[in-house]
Order: C-alpha cells, then structure tokens, then sequence
C-alpha cells in the first residue's frame, strides 16, 4: 500500500514549511473559501464523511482540500497529473488535520496507480 507523501520525502519538514508558505498566500486571495471555511467549520456538514480527491496538487487546490477538512470531512487526495504536483504542497497538506495525502511529482505509472488506489481504499 502506499504511504502518504510525508513518509516518502527526503526532507519532509522543509517541504512541509514551503508548501505552508505557498498555501498561506493562495488562502489570502479566496476570500470565498475562507468564508465557507468559517461556516464549514461551525456547521461541520461533512462530519463522518470521506471524500477522494484526485486534482492537480498544487496552493490554491490544497485549500479547497483543507477547507473540506475544516468541515468534518476525512479527505484523502493524491494527483491526477504526476507532473502537476508539487511535493511541497503535498507535504503541507499531508500535515493538515483531516487530510492524508498521497500525491507526489514525476512518480511512474505504477506509483501513480498505487495512490489513486490508495486514495479509494482509504
């Protein structure tokens, strides 16, 4: 089975703050997912539930994820384009509470199958 990205990086605590940094900025320029954030996060309308993800890794994405976690949701997310990802963001959503990710860049066919695998069974 694969693990989430965190497992798998070298330097998984400078990816993590890097993909922090990129996270923090896209978050300022949503205003509209940080207010559904707000009302998710007080009404938890996915409490209990799962939701499979699989969308280019990238801030503005990692967002939208950690904003369906901030309602209740267990969200598992890998990559839908092993060229899109980007490990830093990968590694900081993986941190998040709530989320598990498995996505991670310029992985071969069979890895990229094991996380979307992964992402099903999780």
């Amino acid at each position: 089975m694969t693990a989430p990205v965190s497992e798998r990086l070298d330097d998984p605590a400078t990816a993590r703050e890097a993909g922090r940094r990129k996270m923090d900025w896209a978050r300022q320029h949503m205003p509209i997912l940080a207010s559904l954030r707000g009302d998710f996060a007080a009404g938890q309308p996915f409490d209990g539930e799962r939701i499979g993800m699989a969308m280019h890794v990238e801030a503005k994405t990692a967002v939208l994820a950690e904003t369906l976690a901030a309602g209740g949701a267990e969200v598992a997310i890998t990559g839908c384009n092993p060229l899109s990802t980007h490990d830093d963001v990968s590694a900081a959503l993986d941190a998040v509470d709530g989320v598990t990710s498995y996505a991670r860049r310029g992985v071969d066919d069979d890895a990229y199958y094991d996380a979307m695998e992964a992402v099903i069974a999780h």
